[in-house]
């Protein structure tokens, strides 16, 4: 068995290099698109896509913080920013007083609209395009597992 905490072999240094480079310059490629076309960043649009799903388009703070897997502070920023721009808006949960709803404005469902069509391009594009059938199997199941695992910790 190969010690944890031993250096990577050559192939599996290439793997994690590989991995690095590629998530880098994709995000950076949705990251420019969403900008572009919405004024957005990437971690918004993700808020506002999870809010978008969601019954009756809102979510508790709580529930969306790890959805979106980042901290209650880093979505409490998020959600400002998407409040000021008037996508989102906060009201305060009936049934719980420490409880605080996000919910999704007419207005961030158009951001939605508007920008959803050139994220897909540019997913097709820079990734989907790239890659056979088998290895978009391939990759979804094994970056499913590496989910999985760091999910459970």
């Amino acid at each position: 068995m190969t010690d944890p905490s031993g250096p990577l072999e050559p192939r599996e240094l290439r793997a994690w290099m590989a991995f690095l480079a590629a998530g880098h310059l994709l995000d950076h490629e949705v990251e420019r698109q969403l900008k572009r076309d919405g004024g957005l960043s990437h971690p918004e649009f993700e808020v506002l896509l999870k809010l978008g799903v969601a019954d009756g388009n809102r979510l508790r703070m709580s529930d969306l913080a790890r959805l979106v897997m980042v901290s209650k502070s880093r979505l409490t920023y998020q959600v400002t920013q998407l409040e000021r721009a008037g996508l989102v808006r906060r009201t305060a949960c009936d049934s719980d007083r420490r409880a605080v709803w996000a919910e999704l404005t007419p207005e961030g469902a158009a951001t939605i609209e508007r920008v959803r069509p050139g994220h897909r391009r540019v997913v097709r594009e820079a990734l989907i395009e790239v890659l056979t059938p088998d290895e978009i199997d391939l990759l979804g199941e094994a970056l499913s597992r590496v989910a999985e695992r760091l999910l459970a910790r």
